[in-house]
């Protein structure tokens, strides 16, 4: 028997796309583009597959795990699918177009794939599309993103909004100076991550009375962005610190400014799935609505070292999760025309925004045929009638 007989049955993660999705999606993509494109992003299209060693090097090694492998059979070497776009845009920004001036503004569309999905998301290969604003420091630049992204998804339809705002350098900047061990990070790592107050005290000897106390603070603090920002301000932090809560509080003011009725929280022990950001980050989520819709955050853009890589922010949409978010859209513009309809009437008839599916027989019940067809309207006698 052929194990393979069931040649319908596709990988796990994968899936077909069918209509009318596909075309929602794609039409989604394109205006999101378009969208960053009037803010002055413009595009680039890095390409599906790369060498190993620029893929995965510098920040890329953090999706090292997530890259599937081939063999290039002309250089023999080793190459990698992209499983995130973002850093191949960095790699053009510092590379290709090195020369331009700072800050350089970008955008992309396209497909990645991974080697696993997750709880969340178990795709293994959907679409993204993202910008990414290259060369500038300024917390403002984290808040143009941002809201630029928000605003190309209200264009989409998309409501009840939120947004979850990360900083993933500020505990490893308040326990810098106490020299722990590994077992002991990675204690306090899984106490962060479960959000387990307990644990943390209990390492109290190893932390110190003043860190265990500045990390509850931080872990309780996990909520509303104003009420994040107060109890940051009462707190005594290492100058480091400071200048981390400085950027967040310029870039929750900056949003709170444009969108004050943005749904804003902050988690300020987060760090899963962060690995290479250098700052303030930050997901989209929409209500009932499964997986983020986006995420973004400050990173170092560049492969060699820190002292050459530029500083960077950026937002990645998520297209799988986009589309659920969008409202249900009806088609009211598809148009069934009869055999033998003039060639260019039908022309006419699309160049008014129609959708036109013509009849490939005569057999005299066009409503009937248009209706078949899930046409929302009918040509009868020259004249358009709805169904």
């Amino acid at each position: 028997m052929n194990d393979f007989a069931d040649k319908d049955l596709l990988p796990a993660g994968m899936c077909d796309v069918l209509p009318p999705d596909a075309e929602i999606e794609a039409s989604a993509s394109e205006q999101i583009v378009a969208y960053f494109s009037s803010f002055g992003y413009e595009r680039v299209k890095p390409p599906l597959i790369e060498f190993e060693e620029s893929l995965l090097s510098g920040g890329g090694a953090a999706m090292a795990e997530q890259t599937f492998r081939i063999m290039d059979p002309i250089s023999q070497r080793m190459m990698g699918v992209r499983a995130d776009m973002t850093l191949q845009v960095a790699r053009i920004a510092t590379t290709r177009l090195k020369k331009l001036t700072r800050p350089i503004r970008l955008c992309y569309g396209g497909q990645v794939l991974r080697v696993r999905g997750t709880q969340i998301r178990p795709e293994r290969q959907f679409g993204q599309v993202g910008s990414e604003l290259i060369g500038s420091l300024s917390p403002a630049a984290d808040a143009e993103v941002i809201l630029m992204a928000i605003e190309a998804l209200y264009a989409l339809g998309i409501e009840n909004l939120s947004i979850d705002i990360a900083l993933p350098t500020l505990v490893p900047a308040l326990i810098h100076d106490l020299k722990l061990d590994n077992k002991t990070l990675e204690e306090l790592r899984a106490a962060l991550d479960r959000k387990d107050e307990s644990k943390i005290v209990n390492l109290a000897s190893d932390l110190g009375q003043d860190a265990t106390h500045q990390l509850t603070t931080i872990l309780r603090a996990t909520g509303p962005a104003a009420s994040a920002l107060t109890s940051l301000a009462k707190l005594n932090l290492p100058e480091t610190a400071v200048g981390e809560c400085t950027a967040l509080e310029r870039v929750i003011h900056d949003i709170r400014s444009a969108a004050p009725k943005l749904n804003l929280t902050v988690d300020l022990v987060e760090s899963r799935g962060l690995k290479y950001h250098t700052g303030v980050t930050f997901t989209i989520f929409a209500k009932n609505v499964r997986g983020e819709l986006g995420r973004g955050g400050r990173y170092l853009a560049g492969s060699k070292g820190p002292e050459e890589s530029e500083p960077a922010t950026g937002i990645t949409l998520f297209m799988d999760s986009v589309l659920r978010a969008m409202p249900a859209t009806l088609k009211e513009n598809r148009l069934y025309l009869p055999t033998a309809t003039d060639i260019g009437l039908a022309r006419k008839f699309r160049c008014e925004g129609w959708i036109t599916v013509t009849g490939l027989e005569s057999n005299g019940g066009d409503k009937a045929e248009a209706s078949r067809l899930d046409c929302s309207h009918f040509l009868s006698n020259g004249i358009i009638q709805k169904i």
